[in-house]
């Protein structure tokens, strides 16, 4: 597992030679965030995790800073974040905003964002503002206990899968010396 994934990770040459990067080398080039191993890779996993369902392109930003405070796998954690996409992104923050309605005893039920009205435009802006302020607490409590939930999730995952396969391989060397 760890060959697969080193195969696609950058090295540290192509911090070096990237002007952009070359500011934050002595940051990026801090060991800990290149090494793979079980604890790097549940951190970066969860970091991923958590940092996927920050809206819009701050993700990436967000799992890479993250990566650096807590000093897990930066690649992996940036690749994490991928997870959310264009078709999984209405689904996950629906499923956030009905948890943010469980935390928050919203019971309006589901709130349909007004008819776009070309007519009266600036009704509907104010409208959409509106309907954009109603959703803003379940979704925001939604979102961080649903990123919580995942982020512990991987972790915890990441681990187990991690130990199963060293067991794994300790049995097999075992068995053909």
């Amino acid at each position: 597992m760890r060959r697969y994934l080193r195969r696609y990770l950058p090295d540290h040459a192509a911090i070096r030679e990237n002007r952009w990067l070359r500011p934050f080398e002595s940051s990026l080039l801090h060991p800990r965030l290149w090494h793979l191993n079980r604890r790097s890779a549940a951190g970066a996993v969860a970091v991923g995790l958590f940092c996927g369902l920050i809206p819009g392109p701050l993700q990436m930003i967000g799992a890479a800073i993250s990566a650096l405070v807590f000093r897990v796998n930066l690649p992996l954690a940036l690749v994490v974040t991928l997870y959310t996409n264009p078709l999984t992104i209405v689904p996950l923050y629906l499923l956030a905003y009905q948890i943010g309605r469980l935390l928050t005893g919203d019971d309006a039920g589901f709130l349909a964002p007004p008819e776009f009205d070309a007519t009266a435009f600036t009704s509907w802006v104010e409208a959409m503002q509106g309907w954009m302020l109603d959703v803003a607490t379940p979704l925001a409590a939604g979102l961080v206990t649903l990123a919580a939930g995942l982020a512990l999730t991987g972790y915890l995952l990441t681990k187990a899968a991690w130990r199963l396969y060293l067991v794994r391989a300790w049995k097999r060397r075992n068995h053909n010396p």
